[in-house]
């Protein structure tokens, strides 16, 4: 993506590009909160057991092609691609970001 992601956003894009399970953990507080469609993970090594059972096995990455802030969150828009019903989805991922690390992830279809 042609835009300037704080560094946080932009290194769990590029892990998420290469499914490099680690690199996509890193940038998240260790108490930080995911919320997939309306589900809740608290925690590195809840988002990382998700990760494990509904990333890597589909090979889902995520491809951003829209960017915008609002009430101080992180808005990216663009689609998902993988090994899945439907690919490629649309999604959008709202990041809070707290100290330079990824707080909360929320994200929607």
């Amino acid at each position: 993506m042609p835009v300037n992601l704080p560094k946080p956003i932009a290194d769990f894009v590029a892990a998420n590009a290469r499914l490099d399970m680690d690199g996509m953990i890193a940038p998240f507080l260790v108490d930080a909160v995911f919320i997939d469609n309306g589900k809740r993970f608290e925690g590195q090594a809840a988002i990382r057991q998700l990760f494990e059972e509904e990333v890597m096995p589909v090979k889902a990455i995520f491809e951003p092609d829209a960017v915008r802030k609002e009430g101080g969150d992180i808005i990216l828009e663009g689609l998902a691609r993988g090994d899945f019903p439907g690919s490629p989805l649309r999604f959008t991922y709202r990041f809070t970001l707290s100290d330079g690390a990824i707080k909360m992830l929320e994200t929607t279809v």
